[in-house]
C-alpha cells in the first residue's frame, strides 16, 4: 500500500508540560529550575522539569537524588495532577475546534487528522499555528507542533524546534528526512533496540532501508514490520478518536529497599487487588499478569503470564505470582519498585460467549 500523501496530520506536544503549569499558576516559579516530581531526599524520581533544569542535563524519570546532584539551586515541586488535567481538558476542547480526529497520547500531547479542514485554505501549518495561538491565549501555556503527511513524520517533527516549535515534513521531504534520521530518533526504538541495531551496523534511517524485511524480522521480532515501513516513511496508522486503555497497572517505590520474598509477595498481592479494581471499573477483563521489578541498582525486569481465563480475585495469583518470581533475584537483590499490570483486555461478556463456545466444541 502507498503512503497517502494528502493526509494532514498535527502533532501536538505541550513543552515541559507539568513544569510550565507549575510557572504559569506560581509567578515565584518563572525563570528558575524546576523539577516536578519527588524529593530529593525521597525514593522519587523527576516527572517533568523546566527548560532551566534541562540546562543541567535533567531529564524525566531521573532519580530525584540525581537531579539534585546535578542542580542543587533547583526547586522540587510536588505534583498537581487535577491542575494538569484541568488544563488539558480546556487543551482538548481547542482541539475539538479544529476537527473531530484527534487522539490523545496522554494529557500533554495528541495527534491531530485535519485532513478535511477547509479553514486557513487547507494549510495544515497555518492550523497547526492557529491552535498554538489558541492555546497561548485559552491556558497561558506554550505547545510545538509538527505538521506532516503520517503519525510518526508528524511526531519526529513536533520534536525539532522545541521549545515552541512549528515544523513541516512535506511528502516530497519524507524519504530523505528518515534516510538521514539517528536510529535513536525513531519513535518506538528505545535504548536496548537502538544498542542492538548499532551492533549491527544500523546507525541511521537509511541504515535499516538497506536491510531485508526477513533480516529485520529475524532480529526485531513483529517489530521488523514497523522499521521496514517508517525507514520507508511509511505509516498507514490513523488518528484514532476512540482510544482504548491497552493496560492498568499500579506500581509502588519504597523509601526503604526490600529484600525479603514474603514480603515482596504480600506487596505484589496488594498490587494485583488494586490494579484488578482499576480494571474493574473500566468494566473490562483481563488475561495476561505482568509483575515489574526493579532493583536497587535500578535494574529493572518484567515476567508475565498469560491465562486461558480471565483474571478474577478468585484466581490462584498466589501460585502465578510464585511462578513469575521464579528466574529472578527476588529475596537474592534488594528491590526499590514493585509493579503489577493486567493486560490482554477482553469484553467479559464476549469472552464468557467465547469460552463457552469452546466448552461444548
Amino acid at each position: 500500500m502507498v503512503e497517502d500523501p494528502c493526509r494532514k496530520i498535527i502533532h501536538i506536544d505541550m513543552d515541559a508540560f507539568f513544569a510550565a503549569v507549575e510557572q504559569r499558576d506560581f509567578p515565584k516559579y518563572r525563570n528558575k529550575p524546576i523539577i516536578v516530581g519527588g524529593k530529593p531526599d525521597t525514593r522519587g524520581v523527576v516527572a517533568t522539569c523546566s527548560y532551566e533544569a534541562r540546562q543541567y542535563g535533567i531529564h524525566s524519570a531521573m532519580p530525584s537524588s540525581q537531579a539534585y546532584r546535578l542542580c542543587p539551586q533547583a526547586v522540587f515541586v510536588k505534583p498537581r495532577f487535577e491542575a494538569y488535567k484541568e488544563a488539558s481538558s480546556i487543551i482538548r476542547q481547542i482541539f475539538s475546534n479544529y476537527t473531530e480526529l484527534f487522539e490523545p497520547l496522554s494529557l500533554d500531547e495528541a495527534y491531530l487528522d485535519v485532513s478535511n479542514n477547509t479553514s486557513h485554505q487547507g494549510s495544515a501549518t497555518l492550523i497547526a499555528k492557529d491552535i498554538k495561538a489558541s492555546i497561548v491565549k485559552k491556558t497561558h501555556l506554550v505547545a510545538s507542533a509538527g505538521i506532516s503527511y503520517n503519525k510518526f513524520l508528524a511526531k519526529i517533527a513536533s520534536d525539532m524546534d522545541k521549545p515552541n516549535g512549528l515544523y513541516l515534513i512535506t511528502p516530497e521531504q519524507g524519504n530523505q528526512f528518515v534516510e538521514k534520521l539517528s536510529v535513536g530518533k525513531f519513535h518506538g526504538v528505545g535504548k536496548a533496540t537502538e544498542k542492538k541495531m548499532h551492533t549491527l551496523g544500523i546507525k541511521t534511517g537509511i541504515d535499516i532501508k538497506e536491510q531485508s524485511l526477513p533480516f529485520l524480522l529475524k532480529n526485531f521480532g513483529k517489530a521488523g514490520h514497523y522499521y521496514y515501513n517508517i525507514a520507508r516513511a511509511i505509516d498507514h496508522r490513523p488518528v484514532n478518536n476512540h482510544r482504548y486503555s491497552k493496560s492498568v497497572g499500579v506500581e509502588t517505590t519504597f523509601q526503604v529497599d526490600i529484600k525479603d520474598r514474603r514480603q515482596v509477595l504480600q506487596h505484589l498481592d496488594l498490587l494485583f487487588n488494586k490494579a484488578l479494581k482499576k480494571l474493574e471499573a473500566k468494566k473490562m477483563a483481563a488475561q495476561t499478569l505482568t509483575v515489574k521489578i526493579k532493583y536497587h541498582d535500578f535494574v529493572q525486569i518484567t515476567r508475565s503470564k498469560t491465562l486461558s481465563k480471565i483474571i478474577t480475585d478468585s484466581t490462584e495469583k498466589n501460585l502465578i505470582l510464585e511462578g513469575l518470581l521464579k528466574n529472578t533475584e527476588v529475596g537474592r537483590r534488594k528491590i526499590r519498585l514493585l509493579g503489577v499490570t493486567l493486560s490482554s483486555f477482553k469484553d467479559p461478556t464476549q469472552l464468557l460467549k467465547y469460552q463457552q463456545m469452546d466448552l461444548f466444541e
